[in-house]
């Protein structure tokens, strides 16, 4: 009797060249995903199932899928895909993290030039039936400086073209390497200088806590009027109200706008400015990405339904190709990158991953994939255990591993070592508690030891260890009505150094966090957000 094929459901319109990659070794089930009757019916036999932006597969989609094996997101994002409930499944989730970095770059070029040039409103009134040539008057980008907030992948690809309309770029990243940068050509300078220099802006940032709202009121106080300011990143990272405002009083002559704080957005008081030229998140939306996005799923679906490691998977840790003894520890290696690079006051040269213990014994070489996925979740889009290594390398940050059986304090240590732009070291160490609890703990940060739950929103102080500290930053966060969990104090010397790491049960915002370290007379204040 033969075999049935497994099960390929294809709940989103998918290019024909990636349906045809699956045709021929499974049974592929093209439905409407948007209809939840329709998709939990399909999900029922399904082996896999690829969406694009429009269908959810979220905890009650997976209820109805007993057989899955993978979940594959013909994109970027994962936002309508619900990850943990499908790695407690053991679903693997798999995306398309670069398959479109070129089309958001060129529509971000697009949305600069017409901006320059008014091109969609003299479109418009030449339709309408004027022959407005003076009204629609626009500059020139020739010899005009260009400011890149955020200098990755993308802002790279937004620099080499535009280098080549004769544009000065500057550039800010704070997790940016400056060779790289001089190698193309581009000055990294502060935010602050980004803003007085520009006459162009282009925002190519993820969207953190950190840089939800970047440019709003104050910033937008210190750029030049005649200023025009793109965004075809992420929905957020401008203030709309504010930017709206600015135009208004001719503070920034025009905008180009891609995406938006909430979506779809159909009423954004931005869409009343002419000086704007605005488009629905059309970022992604070119043939070319998107075939090279159904391409690269189908792919990992074949990879996964034949049980071999899959290069784009978002949950590695369901993927069944981690010893279980190690399993855990991705976690903490991914939640010690993060507080790494919270830490950082520079950008970061290289990084040494050290596991210690008798876990060395087996593969833990996924343990440094893990690292430098949380050493840039936060300074780069959809970093993945995968392709945070071709991340690190854009970046010019080299991550190594090192391993020893011994270990005598505790019985698996995993310590990150790195050493900075600015010449300065850092080092963060973590382990797993003993049963029955097994939690993540925070060890040791430059030599301070420490026990303190590596999650949630944690605080970190450093300052002149002096008495009545505590009391003023617990005044302080008090009166920010933030709750302290817990709180662990660490020094080498009385009247010396100090690090103060805290608990907390809401996330400092970026805005008091000066506030905080000012109350305190600390040399250091840094937040980070652990997910749970």
């Amino acid at each position: 009797m033969t075999e049935p094929k497994p099960v390929v459901v294809i709940a989103d319109p998918l290019a024909p060249a990636a349906i045809e990659v699956l045709s021929g070794d499974f049974d592929v089930r093209e439905i409407d995903g948007t209809n939840v009757e329709s998709l939990h019916a399909a999900l029922v036999e399904a082996d896999a199932v690829i969406v694009r932006s429009a269908t959810t597969i979220n905890a009650a989609a997976l209820e109805f899928a007993p057989k899955l094996k993978v979940i594959a997101r013909a994109g970027v994002g994962l936002d309508n895909v619900d990850l943990p409930a499908a790695t407690e499944r053991g679903v693997m989730v798999v995306n398309a993290p670069t398959s479109n970095i070129v089309s958001a770059a060129e529509q971000a070029i697009v949305l600069l030039l017409a901006s320059a040039r008014h091109t969609a409103r003299a479109d418009a009134s030449l339709r309408e039936g004027r022959w407005d040539r003076k009204k629609f008057t626009g500059v020139e980008i020739q010899g005009k400086t260009l400011g890149v907030i955020g200098f990755g992948k993308i802002g790279q690809l937004v620099t080499t073209r535009m280098q080549a309309f004769d544009m000065n770029v500057v550039a800010y990243d704070p997790y940016a390497q400056p060779a790289l940068a001089a190698k193309l050509g581009v000055k990294l300078v502060s935010l602050d200088e980004v803003l007085a220099a520009a006459d162009f802006i282009t925002i190519h940032l993820p969207k953190t806590p950190e840089t939800v709202g970047l440019i709003g009121e104050e910033n937008l106080k210190k750029v030049k009027p005649n200023v025009r300011i793109i965004n075809a990143a992420r929905g957020g990272l401008i203030d709309e109200a504010a930017l709206a405002k600015a135009i208004k009083e001719g503070r920034v002559a025009g905008a180009g706008v891609d995406v938006f704080d909430s979506e779809p957005c159909t009423d954004s008081p931005l869409f009343e400015l002419d000086q704007v030229v605005a488009t629905p998140h059309l970022g992604a939306s070119t043939r070319e990405a998107q075939d090279n996005a159904g391409l690269a799923v189908a792919k990992s679906v074949k990879l996964a339904l034949s049980g071999e490691f899959v290069p784009d998977a978002a949950n590695v840790q369901a993927g069944g190709v981690v010893n279980e003894e190690v399993r855990p520890l991705l976690a903490l290696s991914e939640r010690l990158g993060k507080t790494f690079t919270a830490l950082a006051n520079s950008a970061v040269q290289s990084v040494t991953v050290e596991v210690r213990g008798e876990v060395v014994n087996h593969d833990v070489s996924v343990l440094q994939l893990a690292a430098s996925k949380g050493l840039f979740a936060d300074v780069a889009d959809s970093v993945t255990y995968v392709n945070a290594p071709l991340v690190a390398e854009q970046r010019g940050v080299e991550v190594g591993l090192y391993t020893s059986a011994e270990s005598p304090e505790f019985q698996t240590l995993v310590t990150l070592r790195g050493a900075l732009v600015n010449g300065k070291s850092l080092t963060v160490s973590g382990t797993i508690s003993p049963t029955p609890h097994h939690e993540l703990r925070l060890t040791e940060i430059d030599g301070f030891e420490l026990d303190i739950e590596l999650d949630g929103s944690l605080l970190f102080l450093r300052y002149t260890d002096r008495p009545g500290v505590v009391g003023l930053i617990g005044g302080t966060l008090g009166d920010l009505n933030i709750n302290i969990a817990a709180m662990q104090v660490a020094r080498k010397a009385a009247g010396g150094e100090a690090v103060m790491a805290m608990a907390l049960d809401a996330p400092v915002p970026s805005e008091v966090l000066g506030r905080i370290k000012d109350s305190v007379g600390a040399t250091g204040a840094k937040a980070v957000t652990l997910e749970d």
